[in-house]
């Protein structure tokens, strides 16, 4: 499998992994930043909305479960970064159709 391949396979697994307070994709939501693959090692490079929340070891195993699905991955690396900060220009039209943002 190609990398571009490979990223958009990662990405599509990602939909299904939904931010457990608002319930709509890491994806959507513009939390995934980069995604990276060598030698079926695969590095995920995410933020999240607040850097308070707690919950990042749930939605960290939810990734890794996901991601871990797809052949020829054996190892799933999450790196939590702040910068860019996130902001609500991140999300996709369908996520702030669903948060009711214009």
């Amino acid at each position: 499998m190609s990398v571009k391949d490979l990223k958009k396979e990662v990405l599509k697994k990602l939909k299904n992994v939904f931010d457990p307070e608002i319930h709509i994709s890491l994806v959507d939501l513009g939390l995934i930043y980069d995604v990276r693959e060598a030698d079926g090692r695969v590095k995920i490079k995410m933020t999240l909305t607040s850097l308070g929340c707690p919950l990042f070891g749930s939605i960290e195993e939810e990734i890794k479960e996901a991601v871990l699905q797809i052949k020829g991955v054996k190892n799933v690396e999450v790196e939590l970064v702040f910068d860019p900060p996130w902001t609500k220009d991140m999300l996709s039209k369908e996520a702030k159709t669903k948060l009711g943002i214009n």
